[in-house]
């Protein structure tokens, strides 16, 4: 089964609620993610919550987006 991210909520800080196709919803802090590349630009506050929900992952303007994979490793449980 291909895991995706069906839902997805901004709860604060650099933190989503993020709901997988297997039915776990996860807490992601994505501070981690976001000291090097282009991935600093999800320091900037406003352009952080401008996420939307792809067909498969969280993504940020076509410019970043991580595999769903990666963000389920780094979930813990909400």
């Amino acid at each position: 089964m291909l895991l995706t991210i069906t839902d997805v909520e901004y709860l604060g800080d650099y933190t989503l609620l993020s709901t997988f196709s297997t039915g776990e919803v996860l807490l992601v802090d994505f501070t981690p993610l976001m000291q090097k590349g282009i991935c600093r630009k999800l320091q900037d506050m406003d352009y952080f919550r401008s996420f939307r929900l792809d067909p498969f992952t969280v993504d940020w303007n076509n410019e970043i987006g991580f595999a769903p994979e990666r963000l389920y490793e780094l979930g813990v449980a909400a």
